[in-house]
């Protein structure tokens, strides 16, 4: 039997949750409200008010946008 490994953003969520001591829910909620935000707005304000890497900022992004769709 293969192994199915998480692949794109949501490899990065157990490392986030982990690391920031939040459920992935509490930062889509987050991302929620900068509806309107360019992804790089999202990304920086995610790194400057809340002090995520730049790496799991861009990876809770690229999923919540990738939700939406």
């Amino acid at each position: 039997m293969s192994e199915n490994k998480v692949k794109g953003p949501a490899s990065y969520f157990p490392s986030i949750e982990k690391t920031y001591g939040k459920p992935i829910s509490h930062w889509m909620g987050v991302i929620d409200g900068m509806d309107g935000a360019k992804h790089m707005e999202v990304v920086n304000a995610l790194k400057a008010g809340h002090g995520l890497g730049h790496g799991h900022a861009n990876a809770l992004v690229a999923a919540h946008k990738a939700g939406k769709k």
